[in-house]
């Protein structure tokens, strides 16, 4: 292939580059923040609240900050009344995130998530920031 070629078919590739990646990035939807919590115990337990007036999501994540966390039992409750506790059960170091969860249903008007969870040391007051994705 001659170099005017390979510069034709490199600019093609580009230009789908271009198109296609927002194009995915907007039917997986961006993470928003819904609120978070602080470990204050050695064990704690908190409920973020969130709100029908914030919308519909198909999944959460939890991302933690100054601080690792344990996540011992997490619980979504949807605006009409139904719980769905969602597996979490791992240890998430400062900086890092769950994997997205789904919500069952997909898209669900979430009032609250409930957290129960442990932080690693007593010096720190590890941050919890729950997302929502459309």
């Amino acid at each position: 292939m001659s170099l005017p070629h390979r510069r034709l078919a490199v600019a093609g590739l580009l230009a789908v580059l271009v198109v296609t990646v927002p194009a995915v990035q907007a039917q997986h939807g961006r993470w928003e923040r819904l609120g978070s919590s602080h470990v204050d115990g050695r064990v704690d337990h908190d409920n973020i609240n969130v709100g029908i007036q914030d919308g519909r999501f198909r999944a959460i994540q939890l991302r933690v900050r100054r601080g690792d966390v344990e996540f011992l039992r997490v619980v979504v409750h949807y605006a009409d009344g139904e719980p769905e506790e969602v597996v979490v059960r791992q240890r998430i170091p400062s900086g890092s995130a769950t994997r997205p969860i789904d919500l069952r249903g997909n898209k669900r008007y979430i009032r609250s998530v409930e957290l129960w969870y442990a932080k690693a040391e007593w010096r720190t007051r590890p941050e919890v920031v729950l997302l929502g994705r459309r």
